[in-house]
C-alpha cells in the first residue's frame, strides 16, 4: 500500500524516514489487494504476510476462517521456516470448552480452512494451546507466538 496526501506522516531526523515515506508517498508496510471493482482490501502488515511455496498467505484471512469453526475460541496464524516451502502455516488454537485438541480435531480444522478458502492456505501445522499472547489492548502478539 502506497499513500499521498494530506494524512501522512513525518519522521524527523530519523531513519524511518527513509524507509516509511518515498518521493512523498507514505508506505505504511501493509498489504493489500485491488478487486475488480476497485476496492481496496487490507490483507496483513507485509512483515506478517506468509509466503509458502510462492504463494502468499495472510494469517488474519486463515483465522478469520478458522474462527468460523465451531470448536474455536481464538487462534492466531503466523508463517514458520519450512525447507521445502520455505514457510508453512501455523495455528495456534485456543478450543471452546467441550472440545479435545486431538489430531482428529487437526484434520478437520484444515479440512474446514481448505473447503473454504484457497486449499494451499490451509495450516499445515496445528498447534492447541490455552491461551493467545495479548497486550494491553488485546492485540495479539505474533512475534510472540513465532518465539513459541
Amino acid at each position: 500500500l502506497a499513500v499521498r496526501g494530506p494524512t501522512g506522516c513525518r519522521y524527523l531526523a530519523d531513519d524511518r524516514q527513509l524507509k516509511f515515506v518515498r518521493d512523498g508517498w507514505n508506505m505504511p508496510g501493509d498489504s493489500v489487494y485491488l478487486d475488480a471493482d476497485g476496492y481496496v482490501f487490507y490483507q496483513a502488515r507485509a512483515d506478517d504476510m506468509i509466503v509458502s511455496a510462492g504463494y502468499n498467505i495472510s494469517g488474519p484471512e486463515v483465522e478469520s476462517v478458522l474462527m468460523q469453526h465451531r470448536a474455536v475460541a481464538e487462534c492466531g496464524v503466523i508463517g514458520v521456516p519450512d525447507e521445502t516451502r520455505g514457510q508453512i502455516v501455523k495455528a495456534f488454537v485456543v478450543l471452546n470448552a467441550g472440545y479435545r485438541g486431538d489430531e482428529k480435531l487437526v484434520a478437520e480444522l484444515q479440512e474446514f480452512v481448505k473447503n473454504t478458502v484457497a486449499p494451499y492456505k490451509y495450516p499445515r501445522v496445528v498447534a492447541f494451546t490455552d491461551a493467545l499472547p495479548r497486550t494491553e489492548t488485546g492485540k495479539l502478539k505474533r512475534f510472540a507466538l513465532r518465539a513459541m
